[in-house]
């Protein structure tokens, strides 16, 4: 057993923030499942969003995420989150953070996506998660005080009430800190990838930090490490996960048979980029007043509607009218990759599609990550903060791991350092090697698949219900493969996506109108009074078999 005072699961912008703030008083452990740059944080282009000049105002900021979360948003978090966006910026400024400045040199360059007001989105070119991400990474491995275990995937959360259940074991916890009613956190057993064995780690405060669940879908921006494996943990621990029917899809992900996943930045429809037909033809006017800068929502059913009624594999996005040097600076990742396709964004629109994106939904948390479950906590897109309601404002996710990383980190601090108790042993006495694989390649496919079709951009009762109907089929095979076999990276990954597919499902069906991100064409209008989805998990004994 190895034991810190803190584990942080997951090393995209969430969780290397509240590394680097820990790391001078505690010692953290920084688990990721492959390498760690790869994340979600690393891939996004588009930038973070603050409020950074005298033309603009915090209120503002608060108004146009509000707008955009369809009533769903705690107007608190949203406040707190737009007042500290320009200290969160200034954060990254000092560890060495490049942003792209105006032509002038004397300020930093702000650009506009849709739902904003105002131009406050400060970004480095067209890869903004990756400069951070490279940037606070660099920083994480060279701290003494932090270990990082790469390759390696969170299997399970240690809960005091689990253990209570499930041993008999002599433990100097005081009652208060770690009884049954209280359910604290107490570590995660974890899988090393490389030797096939699961190590226990204890800590006194874990923080899940592991991102959306875009791969529940067949076709999504995110990249192949988005299985929601922290909310389906922190679910099977007890934790209450709210507003998952809020899937974001992006609606312009590059349309080409080998760009896998590859995004084509909100940035571009905020310089001017315009979404036509094959023929040239403009639709936006069709849609919404705010045309191509309306919230993503609107955009991606927008065209998935042009899709669906002029039976086209997709529609494009022309920024060919802009001038050549303006592309390559604005946008040097994006035209670059395009070409590397045979696609010159300077002369021809980019062919352009709708993928699953953002998980809007996840753990409730507090304003300072805090959830159901003592010493628990979940920042970044794991978590359901108050602050996307049902439609994330663009370029408001990599802000919202900045600021409650922080807010996370200094509720840390503030405790004083306890000892870890003994936890036992991963246990897999009882279970063999599996005798083959196919269950788990057959299971993701013909999930991600049913996925799109049946709980997409528009959905049904029928499709709702059929979709649920099939996941229990799955649920039910995977955990008898589960309890038999050896685990595997693909088969938590797999457990994890049929757990968060069910809460989504079930989210969607418990919605009956068409609120942000989840329209049902049975329940097209919108009730006046916004109620956010809230899932409380079944006992907890029944909890330990799912």
């Amino acid at each position: 057993m190895q034991q810190f005072d803190v584990l942080i699961i997951g090393s995209g912008l969430a969780g290397l923030t509240i590394a680097l703030r820990t790391a001078a008083h505690k010692k953290v452990c920084l688990v990721s499942k492959r390498s760690i740059n790869d994340s979600a944080s690393d891939w996004a282009q588009g930038g973070i969003a603050a409020v950074l000049n005298d033309e603009d105002s915090i209120e503002n900021h608060v108004q146009d995420t509000l707008i955009a979360g369809g009533g769903l948003c705690d107007e608190a978090v949203t406040t707190m989150v737009a007042e500290h966006a320009k200290e969160a910026v200034e954060w990254l400024i000092e560890q060495g953070v490049g942003f792209t400045r105006d032509h002038d040199n004397t300020s930093f360059h702000l650009t506009r996506e849709g739902g904003h007001s105002h131009r406050r989105i400060i970004h480095a070119a067209d890869t903004t998660g990756h400069a951070v991400q490279m940037t606070l990474s660099e920083k994480v491995k060279q701290h003494p005080n932090i270990t990082v275990m790469e390759n390696h995937i969170a299997v399970d959360l240690i809960t005091a009430r689990k253990l209570n259940v499930n041993h008999n074991l002599e433990t100097k916890l005081q009652p208060d800190d770690y009884n049954t009613d209280a359910n604290a956190c107490l570590g995660a057993y974890v899988l090393d990838k490389s030797t096939g064995k699961v190590i226990t780690i204890a800590a006194q405060n874990t923080i899940l930090a592991t991102g959306g669940a875009g791969k529940v879908y067949l076709y999504t921006t995110n990249p192949d490490i988005s299985t929601g494996d922290g909310i389906a943990m922190a679910w099977r621990a007890g934790c209450r996960v709210a507003n998952m029917e809020f899937i974001q899809f992006h609606p312009t992900c590059l349309f080409h048979p080998h760009a896998k996943s590859f995004l084509i930045s909100e940035a571009v429809r905020g310089e001017g980029g315009l979404l036509k037909l094959a023929d040239g033809t403009r639709f936006m006017f069709e849609h919404d007043e705010r045309l191509e800068l309306a919230p993503r929502d609107v955009v991606a059913r927008a065209i998935d509607f042009e899709m669906k009624k002029r039976g086209l594999d997709c529609v494009y996005l022309d920024i060919s009218d802009k001038p050549l040097s303006f592309i390559q600076s604005h946008f040097p990742n994006i035209y670059q990759r395009c070409l590397s396709f045979g696609i010159d964004i300077s002369k021809t629109p980019i062919p352009v599609v709708p993928a699953a994106h953002y998980t809007c939904g996840g753990v409730m948390t507090d304003d300072k990550g805090r959830t159901d479950i003592k010493n628990l906590y979940v920042i970044g897109e794991s978590a359901c903060t108050g602050l996307h309601g049902a439609n994330r404002l663009a370029s408001n996710s990599l802000l919202e791991c900045l600021v409650f990383g922080q807010t996370a980190a200094e509720d840390i601090l503030s405790q004083p350092t306890k000892p870890s108790p003994q936890l036992p042993y991963w246990d897999e006495s009882r279970v063999t090697d599996a005798d083959e694989e196919v269950l788990i390649t057959h299971t993701w496919d013909e999930l991600r698949r049913f996925m799109w079709n049946y709980v997409g951009i528009v959905r049904t009762d029928k499709r709702l219900s059929r979709a649920l109907h099939r996941i229990h089929m799955l649920r039910d095979e995977v955990n008898e493969f589960y309890s038999n076999f050896k685990i595997s990276n693909d088969l938590i990954e797999l457990r994890n996506l049929l757990q968060v597919a069910e809460l989504i499902v079930e989210s969607a069906i418990s919605r009956v109108e068409s609120r942000g991100l989840h329209y049902s064409k049975d329940h097209p209008n919108t009730e006046s009074e916004p109620i956010p989805t809230v899932l409380e998990p079944l006992n907890y004994y029944s909890l330990l078999d799912r």
